[in-house]
């Protein structure tokens, strides 16, 4: 099993919490190893919404594989809550490991004060930016944008947003299908705001409520890095190749062909970034000849 810990600070938002906890709720219950955990230098913490939580005093031993998370809290100006050294040396130890940290909103200042941010992309609310930037100036605040991802730390923009980087997450570790498959039954179709790399294609395109095409695209998800003639889509879909076309094109812009290619590129750029060849990561998405990869990489360039 793989542990995605929160670690709570007083004043916590819900939804920040809520939302990314709730995605990898979904995906274990879709029978992905995870499980959740909640960490907090008090028994019990207060949320900015009044609502008191319970959390363990305890960290549980973590290896490379898991997570830890720091949802954010009310920022209200210069005051920031107390963090002592314990959680700060467990988030610096935890990624020394090799294991990823990520942020909600003003959570990033704690990974901040780990030393985290150094040299390294980051974002948070539009709200408490500039106060990030001040606060760490060796962070590289990237604004207006949804989430940033650098070297295993994962920052995001905050409230809402912090589905979007659980999602990111859940599709990074276990492919765009199972983030697909966590965000239906969320009933999270939108990708608000992104133009990041790290923004998930699959999800970019889902914010429609065509049926018949989400049934093409969860084949397409799950199925990307194989051949998938048109013909077997329609099918799936339950209606002609000339309608699925048409219906696809006008939900989400792109053909099926075109969609499939997105998808591949997306993972394939993934791979790239962690040190695959370009020939290699050509032949883990599907494609026969890696010219076509090149192609299509030159045109988003």
């Amino acid at each position: 099993m793989n542990h995605v810990v929160f670690f709570l600070v007083p004043g916590v938002h819900l939804l920040d919490l809520a939302g990314p906890a709730q995605v990898f709720s979904t995906a274990a219950d879709f029978g992905h190893p995870w499980t959740l955990g909640y960490v907090a230098e008090r028994p019990e913490v207060r949320t900015a919404q009044g609502l008191p939580l319970v959390a363990g005093l305890t960290w549980p031993e973590l290896g490379p594989d898991d997570l830890i998370v720091v949802p954010g809290w009310r920022a209200a100006d210069e005051a920031a809550p107390a963090i002592g050294p314990g959680p700060l040396r467990m988030l610096r130890e935890h990624h020394a490991r090799g294991g990823t940290v990520a942020s909600v909103c003003a959570g990033a200042d704690a990974l901040g004060r780990a030393g985290l941010l150094d040299g390294r992309r980051c974002t948070t609310h539009h709200d408490v930016q500039d106060e990030l930037a001040r606060r760490h100036p060796r962070a590289i605040v990237v604004p207006d944008v949804l989430f940033t991802t650098d070297d295993r730390v994962v920052t995001s923009a905050g409230i809402a947003s912090g589905i979007d980087l659980a999602l990111h997450l859940v599709a990074t570790r276990h492919g765009p299908a199972v983030a697909a498959q966590v965000a239906r039954e969320m009933v999270v179709y939108a990708r608000r705001n992104g133009h990041e790399p790290q923004t998930s294609a699959m999800l970019r395109h889902r914010a429609h409520l065509d049926d018949t095409v989400h049934r093409a695209q969860n084949l397409i998800d799950s199925r990307f890095d194989r051949a998938l003639p048109l013909a077997v889509l329609a099918s799936t879909a339950g209606v002609s190749e000339r309608t699925l076309t048409r219906l696809f094109t006008r939900a989400t812009g792109l053909t099926p062909l075109r969609y499939q290619q997105t998808l591949r590129l997306e993972r394939a750029e993934h791979l790239i970034s962690h040190g695959a060849t370009v020939d290699s990561a050509a032949r883990s998405v599907g494609f026969e000849d890696p010219r076509m990869l090149r192609r299509l990489r030159a045109r988003t360039a």
